[in-house]
């Protein structure tokens, strides 16, 4: 199996998550420091796009296409409830993030000088506003990670990144983000320039 990813793409850290959680043997291709390897994805993906994987005879692109596939190849351990009622639960939410917060923090990181001050200010809300959602379990619905959480850790991970402190108001989310990114697996999955990324903006 391989997975062809950029080193500080947000999608790509989604799927390297759910691989390190899972403990999947993988090998991952850093297009972003191989030319080789960024003409073999032109070849294998229609629209030349990281993630992208590889696993025998099947190609697959997109993070939640590909988080989703993982999960059911690899059950153990389930990153989804048993549940039609609690899956239906993670799966709104999951679109909520998606939708909501993720093209926020892509507007960031495109943007240059105060461009960014609107979406950095819409993000910083939205995630405060929903702080209470992160006051009842260890994890987001739950006492057991998900794949809704391994979505969140990389928009988590950025925020000192895109500028934005959540103080007070935001601790319930704090320290879930805290526990998210002490886990073995979410350190196993960070390239070196997420790492240094993080580090140069505290």
């Amino acid at each position: 199996m391989a997975l062809y990813s950029s080193d500080r793409d947000i999608h790509c850290h989604r799927v390297r998550f759910v691989l390190a959680e899972k403990g999947i043997n993988v090998d991952i291709i850093d297009i972003s420091s191989d030319e080789s390897a960024a003409a073999d994805l032109a070849e294998l993906n229609p629209y030349n796009e990281t993630p992208t994987l590889v696993d025998r005879d099947l190609l697959l692109h997109n993070a939640g296409v590909i988080n989703d596939y993982l999960d059911e190849r690899y059950p153990h351990p389930p990153l989804m409830p048993v549940d039609p009622v609690s899956r239906a639960r993670l799966r709104l939410i999951h679109h909520r993030v998606l939708r909501d917060w993720y093209p926020l923090a892509q507007e960031i990181e495109n943007a240059t000088g105060k461009k960014t001050d609107k979406p950095r200010q819409h993000l910083q809300e939205s995630i405060v506003a929903a702080n209470d959602l992160f006051k009842h379990s260890e994890f987001m619905l739950g006492d057991e990670l998900s794949l809704v959480d391994c979505t969140l850790a990389p928009l988590f991970w950025r925020l000192p990144v895109y500028g934005i402190d959540l103080g007070k108001p935001g601790s319930s989310v704090q320290a879930y983000i805290q526990r998210l990114i002490s886990r073995k697996s979410f350190k196993r999955s960070l390239t070196r320039a997420e790492r240094e990324m993080v580090l140069n903006a505290t």
